[in-house]
């Protein structure tokens, strides 16, 4: 199967990148909805419209770019080796990086429940703040990927 894979490696760094940057136009255009959703009145057209858009940025791209980071990265690992014995720790520090973006995509899952429900209490700020926190988990994860500095 190795070799199998090995023979479609720029495929699949090419599907991979493709995911990751689907995956990340959701992840910060997610928190960036709430923040002016966040500013409306509940159960007003406005309201209606920002949970129609929120729910299916989660739906239709966020949920299965994430699905398709996580399965081809780990067939990436497993063609390259990476993360293995004398490899360095770069690939470690990625996958930690990447869990917490896994787990963040989850808290802003049950935040548009939140919304849904009209029971947010959190400000346009904090949602703002979310926003910039994700752009610096990317900046981290492009760094240990071109970089590979340990």
């Amino acid at each position: 199967m190795i070799e199998f894979l090995s023979t479609y490696y720029p495929w699949l760094k090419i599907a991979h990148l493709i995911a990751v940057t689907a995956w990340m136009v959701g992840l910060l255009y997610l928190p960036r909805l709430y923040a002016y959703h966040a500013g409306v009145e509940t159960g007003s057209g406005e309201d209606e419209i920002f949970k129609v858009m929120e729910y299916r940025l989660l739906l239709l791209l966020m949920n299965p770019a994430m699905l398709a980071v996580f399965v081809i990265g780990i067939l990436l690992i497993v063609v390259t080796g990476a993360g293995g014995p004398g490899s360095g720790g770069w690939m470690h520090a990625k996958l930690v990086l990447t869990l917490i973006m896994g787990g963040l995509q989850g808290m802003l899952s049950r935040i548009r429940r939140t919304f849904a429900r009209g029971e947010n209490t959190r400000s346009a700020a904090f949602y703002r703040g979310l926003h910039w926190a994700l752009i610096a988990l990317l900046v981290a994860v492009v760094i240990l990927a071109i970089r590979k500095p340990f």
